[in-house]
């Protein structure tokens, strides 16, 4: 989301799909406070036996999905959410769900996008309001204020963020702003879900410090495990600060906004102990780096382990983001099972940086059968995690639509909508004149989400859903 580089999108390789195998770990056993969040003891797995047989049984969406190929239907059908809510959330990696896209995992993006938009809806951009760059509305009402009281779910703490960047913002000083919230399925929800469903929501970049946190494009060491910092596993300075800083010094204390995160999903973890959970993380732009720092934070930590053989699922669904770390954070994402799904428009640079030039995907093809080495800074390239689901929108009047968050929503709920053809060539054209488009689309966008008072809710959204350009859903495995 900083780099100013130019990368061509690339289309080789887009069915590969590499996951590794968890290592045994041989840590200390030992316990580590992170604010007021006590780390568990590392305990030593055993690895699986080589001669061990498994046994898979189809769940009815896999079921389904091969009934619907034998059939040649691509119709919807009444497959249960509590019943195929694991391969919804990513246990397979989404195969077969994502080309052609399962109605049922449709339903569950939108579903999530709502989350996110709620942070939108909820976010006091009055810059006369007591409230500004913070909440409007109480966590308890929160939802029932923003129209979404019958989502089957209930708010248990609002989240804060503070960059570690000494710049003025809006109001003239530097403080923790409101950028997400925790919620959790109520026990009506949890019969149609299948599970307790414990859901963080990030909203997307607003504030000055926010927009100097996305241009900190260096790569550093996350080092989020005191047990084993994993220098080889980095991600991008600015989105690391905006979730680790706190702010010690000031007369409020409000701890970082990972200490927050972590201590709140150690509570309810604990809190519904023995029903089946599943922890979901979602976020827009900025929103969807946070989501998944958090998604690898909880699985690196081993917060989500039940016991030796059992873990909570993590997922996470990205709206709109960019990379967040190197090759062996994606590595490392994909070794502890973190499943990401990223719902992208194929025009928006926001999802092409940081890295537009020097990334994983663009030396994976540099490194093809012929040219089969890996180049000495390839450790140091920016990677995408997860599963791409790439849609294809553009705005003539409104080129900054291609970031917004309600067009990517509206469009996944009406994908059948009729749009006008226009011919263009992704892999060919100048590349001079590529940059220019890129670059005047990037400022649109950073216009949009500094000056709209309801950014999920712009008329940019309304045009962009009447002035549709080639709208093509499939699926990309990075």
């Amino acid at each position: 989301m900083a780099s100013m580089n130019i990368h061509m999108p690339n289309t080789t390789n887009l069915n590969h799909v590499a996951f590794f195998e968890t290592t045994t770990i041989t840590r200390p056993l030992r316990s580590v406070c992170i604010g007021q969040v006590c780390l568990p003891k590392r305990t030593k797995l055993a690895t699986a036996s080589p001669t061990k047989q498994t046994v898979v049984i189809a769940s009815p969406v896999v079921n389904e999905v091969a009934a619907r190929a034998s059939s040649g239907s691509s119709t919807s059908t009444t497959t249960s959410l509590s019943q195929s809510w694991r391969e919804i959330q990513g246990s397979d990696n989404w195969e077969n769900l994502v080309d052609p896209l399962h109605p049922l995992l449709r339903q569950e993006i939108i579903r999530y996008g709502d989350f996110v938009k709620a942070c939108y809806c909820a976010f006091d951009l009055d810059p006369n309001s007591k409230r500004y760059l913070n909440f409007k509305y109480g966590k308890k009402n929160m939802l029932r204020e923003i129209g979404m009281e019958s989502s089957g779910y209930e708010v248990t703490k609002y989240i804060y963020a503070t960059p570690d960047i000494n710049i003025p913002i809006q109001n003239g000083e530097s403080c923790g702003r409101w950028i997400g919230y925790v919620a959790v399925a109520t026990d009506e929800a949890v019969k149609r879900l299948g599970r307790r469903d414990i859901i963080i929501t990030f909203r997307g970049t607003v504030t000055n410090p926010e927009w100097v946190a996305n241009l900190m494009s260096s790569l550093t060491p996350a080092r989020l495990d005191p047990h084993n910092e994993l220098p080889d596993v980095k991600v991008e300075s600015g989105f690391l600060s905006l979730y680790t800083s706190d702010e010690s010094n000031s007369k409020f204390r409000l701890g970082s906004c990972r200490e927050q995160l972590l201590s709140e999903v150690s509570r309810l973890l604990n809190k519904y102990k023995g029903e089946e959970l599943s922890i979901t993380l979602a976020g827009h732009s900025m929103g969807s780096s946070l989501a998944l720092l958090l998604a690898y934070d909880i699985t690196e930590l081993g917060l989500n382990r039940v016991n030796s053989s059992t873990k909570t699922p993590v997922t996470v669904f990205s709206f709109g983001g960019p990379r967040v770390g190197n090759s062996g954070f994606k590595r490392r994402c994909e070794e502890l099972g973190v499943k990401v799904l990223r719902i992208v428009n194929v025009n928006d640079p926001i999802t092409k940086m940081p890295g537009m030039v020097f990334n994983h995907e663009n030396f994976r093809v540099l490194g093809s059968e012929r040219l089969s080495f890996e180049f000495p800074w390839s450790c140091s390239c920016y990677a995408h995690v997860g599963v791409e689901l790439v849609l294809d929108f553009f705005n003539m009047q409104n080129p900054s639509c291609v970031h917004d968050l309600g067009t990517y929503i509206s469009l996944l709920k009406c994908p059948k909508r009729p749009s006008m053809e226009i011919q263009r060539d992704y892999q060919g054209g100048e590349i001079v004149n590529k940059a220019k488009q890129l670059l005047a689309i990037m400022m649109s966008v950073q216009n949009l989400n500094l000056k709209l008072p309801n950014p999920w809710r712009s008329s940019t959204t309304a045009a962009a859903e009447s002035n549709m350009v080639n709208l093509q859903v499939q699926s990309q495995r990075t």
